[in-house]
């Protein structure tokens, strides 16, 4: 309070609708706290170490008949739940509701030091009855930024943006050279607040919040809800003192001024007279609360939860030194860290030794010293971290020290949840799952699992796991490596490589996804059920999609529904690409059917013919196609193809070749197309070899228009018979008189797409094509190996050239 009263005429004072200090020395006495009186309000930051550990001297001093405390009402049935000794902070109430404007869900978080949480096992272990008081988020949420910034954003009723953000929290930090509200907090009251009576203690926590809220006009604490949870939280307290004698009210210190002076009481005046339209318990929402783990690195402030106090493992530390009754918490707690850091450091072979963490312990007292604390906290730690153990400049390769001390700072712990009758039969579910297979959701960081396919068994279940959780919950687990069924790359792999992280957002999408089904099979097979109706009965590709993921994700039985509906799209379906990608997925999950756990499936080779002769049925479509459409159909030409070339008896028809010759007389089929139809039919012996260099011919010798295409004719040429071009001189001969003819601009324009075509052939064919064309020119192949001169040089020679020319001629010597 001394330092306060330093600086309150010009920057506090003048903020407030208070004459002086002294009226707010007379609320705080009258009002606020006096333990002789019969309601006692004890204002808190939330998760703070300070705060609990006085509030628990107050509880055993005062003794309490009621303990009202600033949490969601909804909440008050799960008090048990989170006082139970098998519950293990960090902890959370999960809040979620839907209503005709959408669905909202906000947490309501609790560590082993939290006030709350240290009011409640009090409360508890004294045997006194304890209440939440505060209104449900969705009273008071404002539905602020776009929906996907919502899904992203950490939603807290807990927020202390006002608090940390005010004006002269902004100057006080100023003038006591703090770097933040956190780094202010912690000198003053975490470190300096142990030396104080709790009474003082109390008195400076009051004041501060008072100051930082008399910054904001009545407006902006309407629109903020923060009045209206005032108003209902006064209430309580008000019905509470009509039945207890003694009332401990712990709330946030930014609201205990508007509880104890008449800001409240006139906002319920004014609900009374007209409710607020701020979503009012119309009774149409449908609401509901958990209990659910959480975690360290979800606590902290500094990953994007609004807030509470950074650091919370080191704070968890603190709490544990306070506990003991430890003299001097911070400097154990510092030294314990430094150790840590150290073994961290050396187990990853930084240079660092043992003088170097002495200079680093003795920093933190030299720098607590100079800033004026009894103890080194946190902020010295990190100072002290960068001064002594960063070798050099600070960058990218030498700021591994500090990395690992913020993991250190904030920790990787996760809560466990007490057995009780709100559990939520999903999330049992996926922990029993997880447990059974050995996966790691006791610790957040990431973890890697390895999956051999095919020789294990069990791993194909992991596998079928991951897939299933990853449908319902993306955040959980990403394949990092192995086949990939969908984008259909990498089939040729045997193993797959996962990454997964368990937090209590996953917890939450497994909450929210509970609605489906009680299990992750029943949840996903729901859930997929719904996404099947909006997709349109004619897209094939989308259906046959849905069964390939039902598959990767074990159900079968789910996947076994969707052959009709598959088949039923096929033969409504009347696009070439659209087929085309269905039979693709189909004779992949037919080869691949034993993995997939189809070994025995009669049904799946009938639709794997029938998706092949839709296809072959709708060729004769692909010449009044787009060109961005091209690339898709070449790939669906070659699966024909291959189909049609193989041993298989059910694509021994002539379909495939009829439809594919009346293709290539259609004077309208697009070049590229051309190009590969050719290709095939050569290979499959429709068409004499020849043909290819005669079409091809017609590009390089036609008009301008021809001339263009030439290059995408050849790409679908190269696409399926490279060799057309590899062993076989006259198509060679054939380009080099194209390019020989050209002019310089039809040439540049034409190389892209030149380019494009030859990126089929790999380095030792393109060293083939090199030497023969050398040959044609009657040069040595090696000069085919020198680079080019540069473009930019060439002009330079060329205007240099030039300028001597015409001085030459001056002098008449040309």
């Amino acid at each position: 309070m001394d330092r306060l009263d330093q600086i309150q005429p010009a920057d506090a004072v003048s903020l407030l609708d208070i004459t002086d200090m002294s009226q707010l020395r007379a609320i705080f006495e009258s009002r606020v706290y006096n333990l002789k009186h019969r309601t006692v309000y004890f204002p808190i930051r939330h998760h703070s170490p300070a705060c609990a550990h006085h509030l628990q001297r107050v509880i055993g001093e005062y003794k309490p008949d009621l303990i009202l405390i600033e949490g969601p009402e909804s909440g008050n049935s799960l008090i048990a739940v989170l006082t139970d000794e098998k519950t293990l902070p960090p902890v959370s109430l999960y809040y979620t509701y839907e209503d005709d404007h959408g669905r909202e869900a906000c947490y309501y978080p609790m560590l082993r030091y939290s006030p709350e949480y240290v009011a409640l096992k009090e409360a508890q272990r004294l045997e006194i009855p304890a209440q939440f008081i505060d209104l449900d988020y969705r009273h008071v949420s404002r539905r602020a930024g776009s929906p996907a910034e919502q899904e992203q954003k950490e939603i807290s009723i807990q927020d202390e943006t006002l608090l940390a953000d005010s004006e002269f929290i902004s100057r006080l930090c100023q003038k006591t050279n703090c770097r933040s509200f956190d780094e202010l907090w912690e000198k003053v009251f975490e470190i300096g607040g142990l030396e104080k009576t709790t009474s003082e203690f109390v008195q400076d926590v009051f004041t501060y919040c008072t100051l930082s809220r008399m910054c904001y006009t009545q407006e902006r604490l309407i629109a903020s809800g923060d009045l209206l949870r005032e108003a209902h939280m006064a209430r309580r307290i008000k019905e509470a003192e009509e039945q207890y004698q003694r009332v401990l009210v712990i709330t946030g210190g930014f609201h205990t001024y508007g509880l104890v002076t008449s800001a409240g009481q006139e906002v319920e005046r004014e609900k009374e007279k007209s409710p607020p339209q701020v979503k009012a318990d119309s009774g149409e929402a449908q609401q509901q609360m958990y209990p659910m783990v959480y975690t360290f690195a979800e606590a902290d402030r500094l990953n994007g939860y609004a807030s509470g106090m950074p650091y919370v493992n080191f704070y968890d530390q603190i709490w544990d030194q306070l506990v003991r009754s430890a003299k001097s918490p911070y400097r154990v707690t510092t030294l314990n860290v430094i150790s840590r850091l150290m073994r961290k450091l050396r187990d990853r072979e930084e240079h660092v030794s043992t003088s170097d963490a002495i200079e680093a312990y003795s920093m933190i007292q030299g720098l607590a010293e100079l800033r004026g604390k009894q103890e080194g906290g946190v902020y010295e730690l990190m100072d002290a971290a960068l001064s002594s153990l960063v070798k050099g400049e600070l960058t990218i390769a030498t700021d591994k020290p500090l990395q690992e001390l913020q993991l250190l700072l904030t920790g990787d712990a996760i809560g466990s949840v007490a057995p009780h009758a709100f559990h939520i039969p999903i999330v049992e579910d996926f922990k029993s799952r997880c447990t059974e297979f050995k996966l790691q959701i006791r610790t957040t960081g990431q973890h890697k699992k390895v999956l051999d396919l095919y020789a294990k068994p069990e791993h194909r279940l992991i596998s079928q796991l991951f897939q299933c959780i990853s449908y319902l919950v993306p955040e959980f687990a990403k394949r990092q490596a192995g086949p990939d069924w969908v984008a259909q790359r990498d089939m040729n792999l045997v193993r797959e490589t996962w990454e997964y992280m368990y937090s209590s957002r996953i917890e939450a999408r497994l909450i929210e996804n509970s609605l489906y089904g009680g299990t992750l099979a029943t949840a996903a097979t729901r859930k997929m059920e719904e996404q099947m109706q909006d997709i349109p009965d004619h897209h094939s590709g989308d259906l046959a999609q849905l069964m390939l993921q039902a598959l990767l994700m074990g159900l079968q039985e789910t996947a076994l529904h969707l052959y009709a509906k598959v088949r039923a799209a096929l033969r409504t379906d009347g696009h070439f690409l659209s087929l085309c990608n269905s039979l693709t997925i189909l004779n992949r999950i037919h080869q691949h059917r034993r993995l997939l756990g189809l070994s025995d499936d009669p049904y799946l080779p009938e639709l794997v013919s029938e998706a092949y002769s839709n296809a072959v049925d709708k060729l004769q479509q692909l010449s009044r196609t787009h060109a961005d459409e091209h690339e898709g159909i070449v790939q669906g030409l070659k699966l024909l193809a291959m189909l049609a070339e193989s041993s298989e008896e059910r694509f021994q028809n002539t379909s495939f070749r009829t439809h594919l010759n009346e293709l290539l007389s259609d004077p309208k089929l697009p070049a590229q197309i051309e190009g590969v139809c050719i290709a095939i039919a050569s290979g499959l012996g429709d068409r004499r070899r020849e043909e290819i260099v005669e079409r091809a011919r017609g590009y390089i010798r036609g008009g301008p228009v021809q001339i263009r295409q030439t290059a995408l004719f050849l790409q679908g040429v190269f696409t399926v018979a490279r060799d057309a071009f590899l062993y076989e001189d006259q198509l060679l001969f054939e380009l080099n008189g194209l390019i020989e003819q050209l002019s310089y601009d039809d040439f540049i324009a034409m190389v892209p797409e030149l380019r494009l075509a030859f990126t089929y052939f790999t380095p030792m064919e393109t060293n083939l094509i090199a030497e023969r064309v050398a040959k044609l020119h009657h040069v040595n192949s090696n000069e085919m190996l020198i680079p080019a001169l540069d473009e930019q040089l060439l002009v330079q020679y060329k205007t240099q050239d030039e300028a001597l020319r015409k001085e030459f001629a001056a002098w008449k010597l040309i």
